[in-house]
């Protein structure tokens, strides 16, 4: 059966990972073009970047979530074989879309912390277009939020799964004979 243990911790690491990337959502990096007019030029002011941090927490509790459910499992290739059925199949199907999941979830929220560290430094002449204030777009961490989501319910569909599989299987000479006697015959 699976362990409810092992569940409960990868859904608080699932939580605290959706938590810190809507938060990073909220707090992305903004910018506006200052003027330095004794100077003579435009150059960009940016506000907190604290939205990185969350990102890179984000990123780090779910690859920590993952690792664990992979451990747990044996990744799938490892360990004693799964009993043929609805279960295997599910857990194959399952291990596949979590892995999937996984890597856009962990893209989002990698290039969103990149992004928003990213700080332009050049500035312009006022004659000039004013410099561009590049910062993360709207959604990057909230697209990673939403596959952080779907990873942690398939991840814990594919480890119930996998444990219903594993639990089943019944190696032959087992409690039910497979064989064919040949005994009788002569």
């Amino acid at each position: 059966m699976a362990s409810k243990l092992l569940l409960i911790i990868v859904f608080v690491f699932d939580l605290i990972a959706f938590a810190l990337a809507v938060a990073a959502e909220q707090r992305r990096t903004t910018a506006i073009v200052q003027v330095d007019n004794e100077k003579n030029y435009n150059y960009c002011v940016y506000d907190s970047d604290i939205a990185t941090g969350l990102g890179v927490g984000s990123f780090l509790f779910l690859l920590a979530s993952q690792a664990i459910i992979m451990v747990a499992s044996r990744c799938f290739c490892c360990g004693k074989p799964l009993s043929p059925g609805g279960s295997r199949a599910w857990a194959v199907i399952l291990f596949i879309v979590c892995w999937v999941f996984f890597f856009i979830a962990e893209v989002c929220l990698l290039a969103g912390s990149v992004r928003n560290a990213y700080h332009t430094k050049y500035r312009t002449i006022f004659n000039e277009n004013p410099p561009s204030c590049e910062t993360v777009r709207k959604g990057v961490f909230a697209a990673g939020a939403a596959f952080v989501f779907f990873t942690s319910i398939v991840s814990q569909f594919y480890y119930v799964c996998y444990s219903k599989a594993r639990e089943s299987f019944q190696p032959y000479g087992g409690a039910r004979d497979t064989g064919v006697g040949m005994g009788t015959y002569k």
